[in-house]
């Protein structure tokens, strides 16, 4: 898609929205700023509360912003410096938000057709409206049910009239709020396909908002991840999946071990030595580190690897297996080392049964190093003690 010459077509700057009440002032959003490129999928991924939905909303234009600026295909649609504010109606947007709003006295044609028919700046003909209407449809692949009522469909079907409803007006941007919330497991892994295919087919620059880490990695062409209002970081998925900036992007977009370590020693290239336990493993480093200082280890369960206990290897801990648990395509080993659980994701083929000793191993490359702040991740609780196998192998 060009992504790297593109031109924005949203810009965020600045914002930020607070609501006031009895208990004081809650900041939704702080300070957010961001940019979407023409034709891009752009996500804001954080749990309940963060200031994503709070953050599209003002995009929308159904809230209005406290601070900073706001601006659509070039075009200030917000800004509280020049006093702007432009309606929803008026900020050539389409949206689809949890619940559709699929209108059950209407067929799905006229659900689809409806914001063609109340347009009261450059309204098409009727048969323009029947044209685009049409289009709509073909483009979600709802084209044989236009005469149906909107809640005969499914929920996937109902999902797909609401997203031929926002497109049909052609917009210059597409917000959607966790559109696929309301599906069940199955559905919603067919239509986050659906959604791409969609989205590379009509090529509208989208604003997508979600709490699920796999919607936002399988989705996105970039993803930011937010916290108490704030985007904590912004990058490709690959990118912040596998050099997350801190621990809470780390530990939001996945399971990642997290090991206690003091630096051994002065790094080598981008690698620094560091003792966990017993042992002195090399890791990755993003900024040099003193000997002695305290830090946090994280590796991710699938970049980890068992191997017997007398195995010789440059990055290892012992352990013990503790538990086992198939899963079918991989299987989850919980390997107790030096008083605390290990997640290690390993293939169906390695066997090792609750009760033998291990070596827990990972690439260099694969290890990340973090400053030691008790406040980006909750304090592990003690690992059982009783060993035991959900299931045998």
């Amino acid at each position: 898609m060009g992504l790297g010459i593109a031109e924005p077509t949203l810009t965020v700057s600045g914002l930020s929205k607070f609501y006031h009440s009895r208990h004081g002032t809650f900041h939704a959003a702080r300070g957010v700023t961001f940019d979407v490129r023409e034709g891009e999928f752009y996500t804001l991924l954080g749990p309940s509360g963060c200031g994503k939905s709070t953050t599209l909303r003002c995009v929308a234009g159904l809230e209005r912003i406290d601070d900073g600026a706001i601006s659509i295909g070039g075009v200030v649609v917000s800004s509280v410096k020049a006093r702007v504010f432009v309606p929803p109606n008026r900020r050539h947007i389409g949206m689809v938000f949890q619940n559709y709003g699929i209108w059950p006295h209407m067929s799905v044609f006229d659900n689809v057709a409806f914001p063609l028919k109340v347009a009261r700046r450059h309204r098409p003909g009727r048969r323009e409206i029947a044209r685009r209407t049409e289009e709509a449809l073909n483009a979600v692949q709802l084209y044989d049910v236009g005469g149906r009522r909107g809640t005969e469909l499914s929920g996937g079907q109902q999902q797909r009239v609401a997203l031929a409803r926002a497109l049909v007006s052609r917009p210059r941007l597409l917000l959607l709020d966790e559109p696929l919330s309301n599906l069940d497991a199955a559905l919603r892994e067919s239509m986050r396909s659906e959604l791409r295919r969609l989205h590379k087919s009509v090529g509208v620059t989208t604003l997508f908002v979600t709490h699920d880490q796999t919607e936002a990695l399988s989705m996105s062409d970039r993803v930011a991840v937010m916290k108490d209002g704030v985007i904590v970081q912004d990058a490709a998925p690959r990118e912040i999946y596998s050099q997350p900036a801190n621990l809470y992007v780390a530990g939001f977009l996945g399971r990642i071990n997290r090991f206690p370590a003091v630096v051994e020693g002065d790094g080598v290239d981008d690698y620094v030595a560091v003792q966990v336990g017993g042992a002195v493993l090399y890791v990755r480093s993003d900024q040099p580190r003193s000997r002695g200082t305290r830090a946090v280890l994280a590796v991710r369960p699938e970049n980890m690897r068992l191997r017997d206990a007398g195995s010789e290897g440059q990055n290892g801990v012992r352990g013990t297996v503790a538990e086992v648990s198939f899963m079918g395509e991989a299987v989850d080993y919980q390997v107790l080392v030096d008083g605390r659980m290990v997640t290690v994701n390993e293939n169906p083929s390695v066997i090792y049964p609750v009760g033998t000793d291990v070596r827990v191993e990972f690439d260099a490359v694969h290890g990340l190093l973090y400053d030691d702040e008790s406040s980006e991740t909750p304090a592990m609780p003690a690992p059982e003690t009783v060993l035991t196998e959900k299931r045998a192998l």
